[in-house]
């Protein structure tokens, strides 16, 4: 059995907690590692190292610190794929599907190679008589990462790569059901120039996560999840002093106007409902048809898209849709939620509760599914499933489709499919959610803009990637400086009698 470590001061380092977790292939069902759960004394270690290892890095100058950045780049770029087969056999995404994974989180490294731009302060030249004001953007000092299995190459590069270019240390905590990917990077960046210590990817649960939410010594903490344990950590880390952005669960409505291309709304709704099997908080899990006439021709439409869709493991090849959900408990929480949906009298027009592969019969595959007639009470609504599950709400009127989604609880992203300009105009202008798709299903903003969503999808006042996180990672200085007069005219040679 393998076992993973621990990456503490440049260097592999085992477990000594004498806990593990397993990490399963999903596709088999089998366990093929272990990782260590560090105990609070090793946490502790890490990060009484990182705040050592900061203080030269944090006194680099930017172009340099910019520069691993870049030799960085080449090496995620040297190895994309053999990144992207670890992270399928521990996630269980399509080989495409990790690349893009590992590509999404390579552009927010390539962002960041503008640092020395980006960390320009400010200067007022003759603010009052002789005197100049500027300011200073400097690090935090150590700060932390927690991610989710998700995501196990984009998001821990989200965190890492701007934090690291403002001159901050950081301790990393990624998932523990898939933390191979975040481990291969840690050596990547060494091998870049990243110095020993100030990257630590410490594995653990949530021990580890308290422990630095109580380290006095951190002093930011970025964290993406479910909802519960975001609004836990915002809170932790506002009652400890430090500064947080947390982003949480998703429940994202795609509205279709009776103008709409239906035959291009399908193509999205599938593509965004089924890919990576539903696991990621911007996948579509709501449709919204206007219109009694717009609803059947979708749900027309959708049928036999979903009906097609081609559910294996990775190395069955790139024609594969997605693959299978991450565990055994995530597989039975979301055929729970399916059998509750039918229990409260929404329509299962594809079912997916039987589905099988062959020679895969163990492994945590779940088949898709599409409710119609789902009403705003139930919990496949009310609910992230965060699986291969669409459900379809039928709304007589734009106004009733805008007022579902803007009631939701959940506010990360959502999307409207129309050929009026008008309409989009108003919905961009009125909705209450953070990122907005205009016949665009999965609205995520590239890495030179930012991304986060609202309501109880985001807890904290600054996003993640874009101009926020340097924002996020830097803390301002701003310096008043008056120099007295009379120096520039230089020195005096002559006696200068006594007054």
């Amino acid at each position: 059995m393998k076992e993973l470590y621990h990456w503490i001061d440049g260097k592999e380092v085992k477990g000594t907690s004498g806990r593990f977790a397993d990490v399963y292939n999903p596709a088999t069902g089998e366990v093929q590692a272990k990782v260590p759960l560090a105990s609070d004394a090793e946490m502790n270690a890490a990060i009484a190292s990182a705040a050592k290892a900061q203080v030269a890095w944090g006194a680099t100058n930017p172009q340099r610190r910019a520069r691993v950045m870049m030799r960085f780049v080449d090496l995620i770029n040297r190895d994309m794929d053999q990144l992207a087969e670890v992270l399928s056999s521990e996630h269980g995404k399509t080989f495409p599907d990790a690349k893009g994974d590992v590509q999404r989180g390579l552009e927010v490294i390539e962002f960041s190679i503008g640092a020395p731009h980006l960390l320009k302060g400010e200067f007022t030249d003759s603010a009052g008589p002789g005197i100049d004001i500027f300011s200073m953007r400097q690090p935090l000092g150590v700060v932390a990462g927690i991610t989710p299995f998700n995501f196990p190459a984009m998001i821990p590069l989200w965190k890492m790569g701007p934090a690291l270019v403002c001159g901050n240390a950081v301790i990393l905590k990624p998932s523990e059901r898939d933390p191979s990917v975040p481990l291969m990077l840690a050596k990547l960046l060494q091998e870049a120039g990243l110095p020993d210590g100030v990257l630590q990817v410490i594995n653990g649960d949530k021990g580890a996560v308290d422990a630095i939410l109580h380290s006095p010594v951190i002093q930011a903490v970025g964290f993406v999840g479910s909802t519960p344990i975001a609004q836990y950590i915002y809170e932790e880390a506002a009652r400890t002093g430090k500064r947080a952005q947390c982003f949480g669960g998703a429940k994202n409505h795609m509205i279709i106007m009776p103008d709409a291309d239906l035959d291009q709304a399908a193509d999205a709704l599938v593509g965004a409902g089924y890919g990576a099997a539903g696991e990621r908080c911007m996948a579509i899990s709501v449709a919204v048809p206007v219109g009694e006439k717009t609803a059947d021709a979708l749900i027309e439409r959708l049928v036999p898209r979903i009906e097609k869709l081609k559910v294996g493991p990775y190395t069955a090849g790139d024609d594969v849709d997605y693959g299978p959900v991450v565990t055994k408990a995530a597989k039975e929480n979301i055929l729970r939620l399916v059998q509750s949906g039918v229990d409260q009298g929404a329509e299962l027009v594809v079912d997916g509760r039987d589905f099988s592969l062959q020679g895969y019969e163990d492994g945590f595959f779940v088949g898709p599914h599409l409710f119609d007639r789902v009403t705003p009470d139930m919990d496949i609504y009310k609910t992230e499933i965060f699986g291969p599950v669409l459900s379809t709400v039928r709304a007589k009127t734009y106004e009733e489709a805008l007022d579902l989604a803007m009631s939701h609880e959940y506010g990360n992203g959502t999307a409207i499919f129309t050929r009026d300009g008008d309409t989009a105009r108003d919905f961009a202008s009125r909705i209450n959610i953070g990122m907005v798709g205009i016949n665009v299903p999965i609205p995520v903003p590239l890495a030179y803009h930012t991304f986060g969503g609202w309501k109880k999808s985001g807890f904290g006042d600054l996003n993640q990637h874009g101009p926020d996180a340097f924002r996020f990672y830097t803390r301002t200085k701003t310096v008043t400086a008056r120099w007295p007069s009379g120096i520039k005219e230089g020195g005096e040679f002559n006696f200068k009698a006594m007054d």
